[in-house]
């Protein structure tokens, strides 16, 4: 796919595999948006982009809270008149055996906040800006690593880990995939999204414990493959492993869970 006339926004692009994203992208003549919560890293990443010839710009926000996610679109809407690509890859990760239980500053789990229901925001309200495109691709990165949903304590106030709570908010990002591709059919938009690759040489891992085993170009090459891969083109609702289409867990196609977590969604975040 031609990608010079592109604009595509891709959150935690200032580090790891966003980052990569991001210059890969802007090597192809798109527009991208940085986002991220550190200017030092966004500034430096804009000037490695410019010095190669790219267009960037940076969008500060801390997914951590509802009223910057908000303010994030507000920024992104008066900005730009259309966004071809939206890369929700901005995440926290499992923290390790000894990760405890934080909240969001809306007193929402932390991970759950920050892997899922930012997006979740985000992507609603940035949905009239994709729709403007005619052409839009939406991609969450997700992981392989997913739990079912437990609707009785969505917070996870009791038996909290890192891990846990890492693979439940991954889940919910494919439950929130599928739904958007169903309503979205046939608007132009399509949704997919993907493990990009297993333990990739990135801050998140690192700070896990866990020894690297894929590269962070592993990643990108299957997050680039859902953005401007002509063989995925007009494909949506799918979930893949690397470039692979895979299944994801199986309450993923489950609609009474999906309607169950769409209404919870639109509560927490104010879209009710």
């Amino acid at each position: 796919m031609d990608m010079s006339d592109k604009t595509i926004l891709i959150t935690g692009s200032t580090d790891g595999v966003g980052r990569r994203v991001a210059e890969r992208l802007a090597l192809t003549g798109a527009m991208v948006l940085v986002h991220g919560r550190d200017k030092p890293r966004a500034e430096h990443l804009l000037s490695t982009i410019r010095d190669a010839g790219g267009k960037a710009a940076f969008y500060p926000a801390d997914l951590s809270s509802l009223d910057d996610v908000r303010s994030l679109a507000d920024a992104i809407e008066r900005d730009h008149t259309r966004l071809d690509v939206l890369i929700s890859n901005a995440g926290i990760g499992t923290g390790g055996g000894n990760a405890k239980r934080e909240l969001s500053r809306d007193g929402h789990e932390l991970r759950f906040a920050v892997n899922y229901l930012a997006g979740f925001l985000l992507t609603r309200r940035l949905l009239p800006l994709l729709k403007a495109s005619g052409h839009a691709r939406i991609v969450n990165v997700s992981s392989a690593g997913q739990q079912p949903i437990d609707f009785r304590d969505v917070m996870l106030t009791r038996d909290y880990s890192g891990a846990r709570a890492y693979c439940q908010s991954k889940l919910a990002q494919v439950m929130f995939t599928l739904d958007l591709a169903e309503e979205l059919a046939g608007s132009g938009v399509t949704a997919n999204c993907l493990h990009p690759a297993t333990y990739m040489d990135t801050t998140m891992v690192r700070q896990a414990g866990a020894a690297p085993i894929s590269t962070v170009d592993q990643g990108a090459d299957a997050i680039l493959n859902l953005v401007a891969g002509s063989d995925t083109e007009g494909s949506s609702g799918l979930y893949y492993d690397g470039r692979r289409p895979s299944r994801a867990n199986a309450q993923a196609y489950d609609a009474s869970a999906r309607e169950r977590l769409r209404t919870l969604s639109r509560d927490l975040t104010g879209l009710a």
